[in-house]
């Protein structure tokens, strides 16, 4: 593990500007510069990086932290990664913490021998390729694909022996442990007899899956004859470094591209994803044979909100991965489809038409996701009203998926031409598909119900559904947000600073929502300790969730330019101008959420006791703590000038 002196001295060199601006292209504005997110797609910047605070915030997606967690966020690496990659670019020495319990340390050598062995493997099926066996089986199987020299040392494209241990004795005579290449998934154990030990890849050509920062985390291995007792493809099992639901085949070769050209396309093998590049379209990725899942959505999500699927000229097979479109729609993905000639593939009508003409083709035939869903069953619901209906339906259904109202009714507006029904039909429909959606998902508990009900009686609100829980934590989001803005900032003729005045006023109050009682507790435990905590603290905090918290809650949206309003004579009152009203105020609204939450619970035992036959005194002790309670709330409400009915 890196030493923590380490970590410090990359905290301190590292600098936000220089690392985002290696991704992304940055402008001033104000105090602060700004970018186009790298996390998602979007055309009008809403990324803030702050170079006083050293944070970056991005106003879409909600991505905040600092260089450390920028490059743990853009490369899909963990925190020790991150730390290596800023050392060596700032030039800082890495020392080893000796420090370890015995679990860190295995834990910590077990995954680096996993990607040392695993990259001795990539290394060792490349140079197969240079053997008599590998030029005369594997790199002309590479050449009569057209595959480069250069495309096959992209893509670390390799060749296994034939042989039962090749690897093995290669991996052992350079020191290797058999146990670390059995969890890397290299070599295989015996059915009924562990002691006898052999190559999983042998006699096949290989193709090497990296993770986003390039690193070979396991293998796909083609057979190259006609052997029915062998599968055409074998890959690598899972491991402690390869989750394959979270992998996508070419994503490291492919990310830059998908940024730069906002748009992902989605294949399923590896040779239709090595094909692209041939013909010059590097944003591809590969699922990899594997059906869809959640994992690869975020990690396209990652690098753009723009998905082109490709499938093969099979009618029967497109019908039957149609649920990898609902997918995508329900991950926030933005799908578009292209569907090649009967009995062609990306890279079989790639080789076959050349680099231009399937460029072209790409762009000429990708529809939007209704235009290709209903494409699919044109002469099915041309012939047949009731096919008509079912096909509507599963329309409906997937515009149902996309959680952009907005883009909903555009697609629902298009629906209706194409199949010449009413738009208002299409949205009856759709408000039923999305009900049933929300009582199937977001059933609430009797408990839920009531507490909203209380909430109408006590609180009008705009919005009936927020229930008394979700105004506390709000109240007390807004707590810490003083608390960590203005701190240490005096307030009134008195020396007092503001965070002597809010801990003092929370002392007996134990925050319900936990990352603000985290925060809270962490503020109050460097105060006892005579330490000043400064916004840094937090905002650099090495817990994620307290760091991400402490960025949104200093990070605002807009800033108005000092410069604009002074040459124009305009004087805006802010928060800050007050601090001392605004304080007390924040504590007296948070006092009265706990009122008004402990108003509920008194009311749900009165009512329950009612219902159970309760002894009435009980019920008259319930009664009298809620007049109590509601007397309290009273004053509060005075002084806060709400108006009382």
């Amino acid at each position: 593990m890196i030493s923590k002196h380490t970590s410090d001295l990359v905290r301190e060199r590292a600098d936000i500007e220089e690392v985002v601006g290696e991704y992304v292209p940055l402008k001033k504005k104000g105090q602060n510069l700004w970018a186009c997110c790298p996390f998602h797609g979007e055309k009008t910047p809403s990324f803030s990086i702050s170079p006083a605070k050293q944070i970056y915030k991005c106003f879409g997606c909600g991505k905040a932290g600092d260089p450390i967690q920028f490059i743990m966020d853009i490369e899909g690496i963990g925190f020790q990664e991150a730390i290596r990659h800023l050392a060596i670019k700032y030039g800082i020495e890495i020392e080893e913490d000796e420090k370890l319990t015995p679990e860190q340390n295995l834990e910590q050598n077990e995954r680096e021998s996993l990607f040392i062995a695993l990259n001795f493997a990539k290394d060792f099926f490349v140079k197969n390729l240079e053997t008599e066996e590998g030029r005369s089986i594997g790199l002309s199987y590479f050449k009569e694909r057209g595959f480069t020299p250069q495309i096959i040392q992209k893509f670390d494209l390799g060749y296994a022996l034939d042989g039962w241990d090749n690897l093995l004795k290669a991996a052992k005579n350079n020191g290797f442990q058999e146990d670390i290449l059995l969890k890397a998934g290299l070599i295989l154990q015996k059915e009924g007899d562990p002691s006898r030990l052999y190559d999983r890849f042998r006699n096949r050509v290989t193709f090497t899956i990296h993770n986003v920062s390039g690193k070979p985390i396991a293998f796909g291995a083609r057979i190259l004859t006609k052997d029915k007792n062998q599968p055409k493809y074998i890959n690598s099992p899972e491991t402690p470094v390869y989750h394959k639901s979270d992998v996508l085949y070419g994503i490291f070769q492919a990310k830059k591209s998908i940024r730069d050209k906002d748009n992902c396309y989605l294949v399923e093998g590896y040779t239709d994803v090595v094909s692209m590049h041939l013909s010059g379209i590097e944003n591809v990725v590969a699922s990899s044979g594997t059906s869809l899942t959640e994992g690869q959505i975020k990690l396209i999500k990652r690098f753009t909100n723009h998905v082109t699927v490709l499938y093969d000229g099979d009618s029967a097979g497109i019908k039957a991965s149609l649920r990898g479109i609902d997918l995508l729609l329900e991950g926030g993905l933005h799908v578009k489809a292209v569907v090649f000639p009967d009995g062609e593939d990306p890279d079989s009508y790639s080789r076959k038409v050349g680099s231009q003409a399937f460029q072209e083709y790409l762009e000429q035939n990708s529809k939007d996701f209704i235009g290709f869903k209903i494409g699919l069953y044109k002469d099915e619901i041309a012939k047949d009203p009731i096919r008509k209906a079912e096909v509507i339906r599963e329309v409906v259904q997937s515009i149902g998926k996309i959680p952009d109202p907005i883009v909903r009714s555009v697609y629902t507006k298009e629906a209706s031409g194409l199949l010449q029904i009413e738009e208002e039909i299409l949205l009856g429909e759709l408000n039923k598909t999305m009900l049933k959606h929300q009582r199937d998902h977001f059933q609430k508990s009797k408990e839920e119900k009531e507490a909203e009900a209380a909430l109408e009686e006590l609180i009008p609100v705009k919005d009936p559904t927020i229930s008394l829980d979700e105004v506390l934590s709000i109240q007390e989001k807004e707590t810490i947000r003083l608390l960590l803005n203005y701190g240490l900032e005096k307030i009134g003729d008195e020396d007092l600073y503001l965070s002597q005045y809010l801990l003092s006023e929370t002392e007996e109050l134990e925050f319900k929502t936990p990352i603000y009682q985290k925060i809270l507790f962490e503020y109050r435990s460097r105060l006892a300790k005579g330490e000043i905590p400064s916004i840094d603290i937090f905002t650099r905090h090495q817990d994620p969730e307290i760091q991400k918290e402490a960025i949104d809650l200093i990070t605002p949206r807009h800033e108005v330019s000092h410069h604009w309003h002074e040459r124009h004579q305009i004087f805006i009152h802010v928060e800050s101008d007050d601090l001392a009203s605004t304080a007390y105020k924040s504590i007296l609204r948070l006092k009265r959420r706990l009122i008004m939450k402990m108003m509920d619970e008194a009311k749900n035992k009165i009512k329950s006791g009612e219902e159970k036959g309760e002894e009435p005194e009980k019920i008259l002790e319930y009664q009298l703590i809620y007049m109590e309670l509601k007397k309290v709330q009273y004053e509060i409400d005075k002084e806060l000038g709400i108006v009382i009915g």
